[in-house]
């Protein structure tokens, strides 16, 4: 079987890069053939007019059409794994895979489909008023993305996706992560019969166990972001000194960091530290404000031993759970008090702590490996009728 998978990258690499670079390796390591055909928006200048073929391209690209028409007369694919269009591929070059007749599974990564900015969130909370009107308007009304330019230009290219049905009628299975997705596609009128789910993954060494050790401090994983919550935490932290909490991510707000003394930020860490800060800690927070697709930090932490605590809306709800079966904790969105309160429950019982911890684990191991990926993906495969399957 020979897949092409086709990507827009965005300007910085991020959680949905990695994800289709591991999709990739997941592919190829089992045998499967694997093209790229990709686009990455660091093609665009910083400039007005970089600004402007941006916003062109992300109602319809010549180039992007043409690229998908040439990939698949070069690469002959027996099925296109699509992941993100915009805004230099165009969701038009769908149209080039319906003419040669193969057959398209687009992995879900976030809210796009139905809403414009893919974040599902205005002002610091949640929004799904495009959803709930079926239409774009709103993105520009209340001018969402805070640049009009870019409000504009992500309703329009939405509202045309929508009007040509680019997505409706030429993708065959659309693979969610979660199966709150699917339940907010099936809301926004797509075809029940193509929404499935197929979660994120990672590998751990089942030889090599977490120590499930009690760990030192509360672990925040991901860019200092308003979306990301990460002063929500900050807050939670100033109600309780004598808990140590870290930071670890990229700052991308202006905005001076508080100094205080039970909060230390590490900065960006990848690699062997970024295993080592988690494995160190005692468990993650993901204080999001927005409803997130399927948080990758969430299983790295499982890998670890290391339970999470995360808001109770989205793929939180459903990943984290509840009761006997859950792995972490949830809180109220954006409730500090909430937060802080679950922070100082787990922070002060050691023992359920490490329950949680383990069951994580066990988890990854049953639900979130790449062999479970892999046969959910070929079903999926198998489902619209994708030939020369393994």
């Amino acid at each position: 079987m020979h897949t092409l998978i086709v990507h827009n990258a965005y300007g910085k690499y991020s959680g949905e890069e990695a994800v289709v670079d591991a999709v990739r390796q997941v592919l190829e390591s089992r045998g499967q053939e694997v093209s790229m055909f990709r686009r990455s928006s660091e093609e665009l200048a910083d400039s007005f007019c970089g600004k402007l073929k941006g916003f062109a391209a992300g109602v319809y690209s010549r180039s992007g059409v043409k690229g998908m028409r040439e990939a698949l007369e070069r690469v002959k694919p027996d099925v296109v794994n699509v992941h993100n269009v915009f805004p230099l591929i165009s969701p038009a070059a769908l149209f080039e895979c319906k003419k040669a007749r193969v057959p398209v599974i687009m992995t879900i990564h976030n809210y796009r489909l139905m809403c414009p900015t893919g974040l599902f969130m205005r002002d610091g909370k949640p929004c799904e008023n495009c959803l709930r009107n079926r239409n774009e308007w709103d993105c520009v009304k209340y001018n969402c993305e805070h640049s009009w330019g870019k409000s504009i230009g992500y309703a329009l290219r939405n509202y045309v996706a929508r009007q040509t049905k680019a997505f409706a009628d030429c993708v065959d299975a659309f693979s969610c992560i979660t199966d709150f997705q699917r339940e907010k596609l099936i809301e926004a009128g797509f075809s029940e019969s193509k929404i499935k789910v197929n979660p994120n993954f990672l590998d751990v060494n089942k030889e090599e166990r977490p120590s499930f050790n009690q760990g030192e401090y509360v672990a925040y994983c991901g860019r200092l972001s308003h979306e990301k919550g990460y002063d929500i935490l900050i807050e939670a932290a100033r109600k309780l000194p004598s808990v140590e909490f870290r930071f670890a991510g990229a700052k991308r707000e202006a905005e001076t960091l508080p100094e205080l003394p039970n909060i230390k930020y590490l900065g960006y860490i990848s690699g062997a530290d970024y295993q080592r800060f988690v494995s160190n800690a005692r468990f993650i927070v993901m204080p999001s404000r927005c409803y997130e697709g399927f948080p990758v930090a969430i299983l790295e932490a499982a890998a670890q031993g290391k339970p999470c605590i995360g808001p109770d809306n989205g793929g939180f709800s459903e990943i984290i759970g509840k009761g006997t079966t859950a792995i972490g904790k949830v809180f109220e969105p954006g409730n500090i008090e909430d937060l802080a309160q679950k922070v100082r429950e787990l922070w002060d019982n050691a023992e359920a702590t490490i329950l949680l911890g383990k069951r994580a684990y066990e988890k990854l191991c049953a639900e979130y490996s790449s062999d479970r990926f892999y046969e959910r993906f070929l079903s999926i495969c198998q489902q619209i009728g994708v030939k020369n399957l393994p």
